[in-house]
């Protein structure tokens, strides 16, 4: 049995994010699985990396299939490409270790977030961005983030209502960087939780406008408390750039 990884970007405005859902194949693995499925003649289920939320994107998703198909790499990929919706290609095909688990073995995760700041909305970035016409302090939101990179329990940040697995998680690294008036926020870590990355930057662009204190992100670890973060922003401004093994 063949162990094929898939390496993927899509453009997530018109999916109801990654995972495959019953009532809806608007999803990109449900897109994915069904080109798939046809092109080797038999019912395949992908592995992905993780979830994305509706109208997230991603540059570099990982996801992995099993098959017994002699099918060659290089048709695969050509396939899969052909008959994929435009906004879903497929980077790259080549063959994983038998034992490989697209999401078990994930050891982090990078995501982006994009703002474009600026008075006047972009035409061309309002797809891969969030518009934020306040002026943002950006000295201040770098502040902040030293309070956040570390070893935490980051339910507070997250919109789980219960968890019964650990909600405890490693942000190895947050970068921000302006260029223009696009704010690009770099995010390294072990794992995220539900809208953890959403929530953050809420929070961080409420600091930036000083509508919140910065220390209330001591609050929020202290009480474990959603109401004291800020608001979860859009999906359209969040990208998963690449999986760690």
């Amino acid at each position: 049995m063949r162990n094929i990884k898939l390496v993927i970007e899509y453009d997530g405005s018109r999916y109801q994010g990654w995972q495959r859902l019953k009532t809806n194949d608007q999803t990109v693995q449900g897109k994915i699985e069904t080109v798939i499925s046809k092109m080797l003649e038999q019912d395949i289920q992908i592995i992905g990396s993780g979830r994305t939320d509706a109208g997230t994107h991603a540059k570099g998703q990982i996801a992995n299939f099993h098959t017994d198909s002699n099918m060659t790499l290089q048709e695969m990929h050509k396939y899969i490409n052909n008959y994929l919706p435009q906004d879903i290609v497929v980077k790259k095909v080549s063959e994983a270790a038998e034992r490989f688990h697209s999401r078990y073995n994930t050891t982090g995760k990078k995501y982006t977030y994009y703002i474009w700041n600026h008075c006047i909305p972009s035409a061309f970035n309002r797809k891969y961005s969030v518009h934020i016409e306040e002026n943002l302090d950006i000295e201040l939101m770098k502040e902040a983030v030293k309070k956040l990179v570390g070893t935490h329990d980051f339910i507070g940040f997250s919109s789980l209502k219960k968890m019964k697995k650990s909600t405890v998680r490693t942000i190895e690294q947050i970068n921000i960087t302006k260029e223009g008036h696009m704010v690009k926020v770099d995010f390294i870590g072990d794992g995220f939780l539900y809208n953890m990355i959403r929530i953050i930057m809420g929070t961080l662009v409420e600091i930036g406008t000083k509508e919140k204190d910065i220390f209330c992100i001591d609050k929020v670890f202290e009480t474990k408390t959603r109401a004291y973060a800020g608001k979860t922003l859009p999906a359209q401004g969040l990208f998963l750039e690449e999986v760690y093994y």
